[in-house]
């Protein structure tokens, strides 16, 4: 139960120092790309009003990349997205396939994890070592020191791939939704699905990644307690 309170109160500490930029996130990416549509359908078509409510998920994403002024693989992620976006609007067509272009850019990170996963270079590791590196973090060099390790390497791999089959199913039931619902009612729905999407995965990895430090801390324990029980015996076993 303490343990509980614990986890609760660390939650809740860091929604408080994150409450600022997840409101501005959320406006940027549902609030104003809902407005700009609301109030230039009429005048520009749906086509185009759609097209000029993806500009401030862009600039944002623009915007952030500039101020970090760091290349690793967050911000190679993040470039890869806004070049999907804006390739996503070539090519001509009609609001659906507008639509069904711009779940590209989920389906494709989604693969990236996959592949990633495949061939031996869990893309979550990557990304765990650049959002350390930006927080100054001081634990870096042990977590880098520990990716040899089989059960390291199998915890990355099951992060990474739970992360792409989550992305790739998400783009799916986006695509589903496109067919479903109105283009005004996607523009709620769609986050909704995005952001429950991505909650999900980050509560799942957060435990996840805190059940195998534990059984990783354990492992050690007992490997040590081994060994010290084992030179012990030795000792008592020498002759005179």
């Amino acid at each position: 139960m303490a343990d509980l309170r614990a986890r609760l109160a660390q939650a809740w500490a860091y929604a408080r120092r994150n409450a600022a930029g997840t409101g501005l996130e959320l406006l940027v990416n549902f609030a104003l790309p809902y407005a700009i549509y609301d109030l230039t359908k009429g005048r520009l078509g749906d086509v185009h009003a759609l097209m000029a409510s993806s500009a401030p998920p862009i600039l944002w994403s623009i915007a952030e990349f500039i101020r970090r002024r760091r290349v690793d693989a967050l911000s190679i992620l993040v470039l890869a997205g806004i070049a999907l976006s804006l390739l996503g609007y070539i090519g001509g067509g009609g609001v659906k396939a507008l639509q069904l272009r711009e779940r590209l850019v989920t389906i494709s990170i989604g693969l990236a994890f996959l592949v990633s996963a495949a061939i031996g270079r869990p893309l979550i590791y990557y990304l765990a070592i650049a959002g350390m590196r930006r927080r100054n973090a001081p634990d870096i060099e042990a977590f880098e020191s520990r990716r040899h390790l089989p059960m390291f390497k199998r915890t990355m791999l099951v992060m990474t791939l739970v992360w792409g089959f989550g992305l790739v199913g998400e783009a799916l039931v986006s695509l589903a939704a496109v067919f479903a619902v109105s283009i005004k009612t996607y523009f709620i729905v769609g986050p909704i699905i995005g952001y429950t999407t991505v909650g999900g995965l980050t509560a799942w990895t957060y435990w996840f990644a805190t059940r195998q430090r534990r059984k990783g801390e354990a492992a050690t324990a007992a490997a040590a307690a081994a060994a010290a029980a084992a030179t012990a015996h030795q000792g008592r076993a020498a002759p005179e």
